[in-house]
């Protein structure tokens, strides 16, 4: 084994090498102003919050309010917004690798695949739409944590014949409570946590049905502890409807816009053969050598578990499939281990540093030569920072405007203010607008008779809106408003449209 192996393994090593290396392998993040345009929703639900209202109450969304609430903690810090947010998925990239090596140690994978299984994971963030700092990102840590003082737990029922310490479950309930309010799919890993806790000790009779009992209790009011102090919060402000309808009506109200079941199998089969090198790893783990059966069941129940979290909702979009990458990322440096040790058995840690080396390379070499290539703010301007510097030479900062169909970040990037809570183009202008609950069309019409400022408009999107809200929008620039400057985006020009005479240049 290497010396430098016990270094990085660490109890300070370990944290510091994965954060240097989520930075390293996540710095083309900081490049462009959007990879996915939810981080701007967020960004602007804690500017708004850092300005005195409320997530849902100022700015509406349909996830609960902990990734604006992390968001607003890298908005204090004294950089750029944009590169104070990617940061902030570095580090959350980087603690889930250092919670994960931890985890695969406890489970007994040794130092050299238990680290690799880390920094595969870091590698496969970059894609997906992973190096933005979405919500998928920001839940691991918390997740990864929660089962790695789940998976401590049971193994000490195993090889101690011990019970679960309740201290224990409530610090795995509490985490796992704190990634409920980022997403709610973090229910299914919540579920397998507990699992992988009581399940040992239940097995070897440690628990009888009624401590089992005492225990799921203890670990369910963990679990809801951060989403009741929530409740409280919005009730105290008179917005406890508000939170009632974001936490539970809206999901189902999402729910109801599911893809169809071929969508969502043709969308499978694609990120599957993407992920075809973690996967052939991971069968790699069903040959015989190695002390790695826990490691492997685990695992698997682990991958079973984010399966019905990315399906839950219905849609399969992309970043979904971020949920998989920690327990595939496990799963592989298992089969690593198992495959480096039938073929080079004197000295396995050289070949599975080559094979978990190679893959993450490829992966993160496949994201890097493509956004480098193509990608706004390398080869090119960057658009998005291009029409928030058009907006800021059109009307002054702090102007309520309209951003119809293109990204929320600019509100953020261009000081401007927002003149509806519903900012999120498709709540309100496009497809997605029965998830609000509300009269979109009515909101629209209330929204434009305000007249702001300016108006922007996206036409390489223009058909992604409502038929009624593009009549809306269209009759309103062309009764209040004129073109004022264009922004030419991948598919198309993005269009700022001024307010012919407002009261700011009379």
């Amino acid at each position: 084994m290497s010396p430098l192996v016990p270094v990085l393994t660490s109890r300070v090593g370990l944290p510091l090498s994965m954060l240097a290396a989520s930075v390293l392998l996540r710095s083309l993040s900081f490049v462009p102003a959007v990879i996915d345009t939810d981080e701007g929703l967020y960004i602007l639900q804690a500017r708004e919050w850092l300005a005195g209202t409320w997530p849902l109450i100022g700015v509406w969304d349909m996830h609960p309010i902990g990734a604006p609430a992390i968001v607003a903690l890298a908005l204090m810090l004294p950089l750029p917004v944009i590169f104070a947010v990617r940061l902030l998925g570095a580090v959350a990239a980087g603690l889930s690798a250092a919670a994960l090596c931890t985890l695969a140690r406890v489970l007994g994978l040794p130092a050299i695949p238990a680290y690799g299984a880390g920094l595969l994971s870091i590698a496969l963030t970059t894609n997906f739409g992973g190096l933005a700092t979405n919500t998928e990102i920001l839940f691991a840590p918390f997740i990864v944590a929660a089962l790695a003082f789940a998976a401590r737990e049971g193994v000490r029922a195993l090889d101690d014949g011990l019970p679960p310490r309740q201290g224990r479950v409530a610090a795995a309930g509490l985490l796992v409570g704190i990634a409920l309010l980022i997403k709610p799919v973090a229910f299914f890993e919540g579920c397998f946590a507990f699992v992988a806790m009581a399940g040992p000790a239940l097995v070897a009779r440690l628990l009888t049905v009624a401590s089992l009992s005492r225990l799921a209790a203890l670990y369910a009011a963990a679990c809801a502890t951060p989403t009741a102090l929530v409740a409280l919060a919005y009730a105290v402000q008179g917005g406890f409807g508000i939170f009632l309808d974001v936490w539970f009506a809206a999901p189902l109200r999402y729910l109801g816009a599911a893809i169809s079941f071929r969508d969502g199998a043709w969308m499978l089969v694609s990120v599957v053969l993407f992920l075809i090198w973690p996967i052939v790893l991971t069968a790699a783990a069903a040959l015989p050598g190695g002390s790695v059966a826990r490691v492997k069941w685990f695992g698997l129940g682990w991958l079973a578990a984010t399966t019905l979290a990315i399906a839950a909702p219905g849609q399969f979009f992309n970043h979904y499939f971020l949920i998989w990458l920690p327990p595939l990322s496990l799963l592989a440096a298992c089969g690593a281990w198992v495959l480096a040790q039938r073929l080079r058995p004197a000295r396995p840690g050289l070949l599975i540093a080559a094979l978990l080396g190679f893959i993450a390379a490829d992966y993160w070499t496949g994201d890097a030569a493509r956004r480098i290539e193509t990608g706004p703010g390398f080869r090119h301007a960057d658009p998005v920072r291009l029409v928030a510097q058009s907006l800021q030479e059109t009307v002054p900062a702090g102007s309520p405007v309209f951003i119809a169909n293109y990204h929320p970040v600019v509100y953020v990037l261009a000081d401007m203010a927002v003149p509806t809570r519903f900012a999120f183009p498709q709540h309100l202008a496009g497809w997605y607008s029965g998830v609000t609950g509300i009269d979109a069309d009515a909101e629209l019409k209330r929204v434009l008779a305000t007249h702001p400022a300016a108006i922007v408009v996206d036409r390489g999107w223009w058909t992604a809106m409502r038929p009624p809200a593009r009549a809306a929008v269209e009759a309103a620039l062309a009764r209040d408003y004129s073109l004022a400057a264009r922004v030419l985006e991948r598919n198309g020009p993005v269009e700022i449209h001024r307010l012919k005479d407002p009261l700011w240049r009379r």
